[in-house]
């Protein structure tokens, strides 16, 4: 099976607060072909934020 095609590959999710803080998780192209936004703790900010995924 070849990498670059894989049904649930790893993406980076970034701050949207400029931080430059990163999560790293899978997802399912088929059931999320657009682009991930999820709502998780930034650290450096302090407080929950936007995270985006980063291609």
């Amino acid at each position: 099976m070849a990498k670059g095609n894989e049904l649930r590959p790893v993406v980076k999710l970034r701050s949207t607060a400029g931080t430059g803080f990163t999560y790293v998780t899978r997802k399912n192209r088929r059931n999320d072909p657009d682009r991930l936004t999820l709502t998780k703790y930034d650290p450096r900010v302090g407080r929950h934020v936007e995270f985006r995924e980063e291609r």
